[in-house]
C-alpha cells in the first residue's frame, strides 16, 4: 500500500492538471491531432475538416492554444490574407499523447 493519502494531496498541483488546463475545452484536442496530421494547415482548411466548429470558436480557440505557445501562427503580407498554423515544438511534445489516444481507440473501438 503506499504512504500517500488523499487527504494530504491536491489534484490543482499535479502534472497531469496542469497538463489538462491546456488541452481542456471542446475543439482543442481536435485542433492539436489536425496540425499532428497534417502539418501547416490553414484557418478554413481546419474549418472544413472539423466541420461542426463554428468560425469564432475556431479563432477563439486557436488564439488559446498560440497564448499557451502549443501553436504558432504565421500571417502572409498578401491580399487575400493568408494565415497558417501549425505546432510549435513544445505541441510536437504533446504528439506521443495523441499517438496513444489514437492507438488506443483503435484497439478499443466497439
Amino acid at each position: 500500500m503506499s504512504g500517500r493519502c488523499i487527504s494530504q494531496e491536491c489534484l490543482k498541483t499535479t502534472g497531469f492538471s496542469y497538463t489538462l488546463s491546456l488541452i481542456n475545452g471542446k475543439y482543442k484536442m481536435t485542433i492539436l491531432y489536425t496540425l499532428m496530421e497534417f502539418g501547416i494547415v490553414r484557418f478554413n482548411e481546419m474549418k472544413k475538416y472539423i466541420g461542426e466548429i463554428s468560425y469564432k470558436t475556431l479563432s477563439s480557440t486557436l488564439k488559446e492554444l498560440e497564448a499557451d505557445q502549443l501553436i504558432y501562427r504565421k500571417e502572409y503580407p498578401q491580399i487575400p490574407p493568408k494565415v497558417e498554423y501549425g505546432l510549435t515544438e513544445r505541441g510536437k511534445s504533446l504528439i506521443p499523447i495523441l499517438d496513444g489516444m489514437c492507438e488506443w481507440g483503435d484497439n478499443h473501438r466497439l
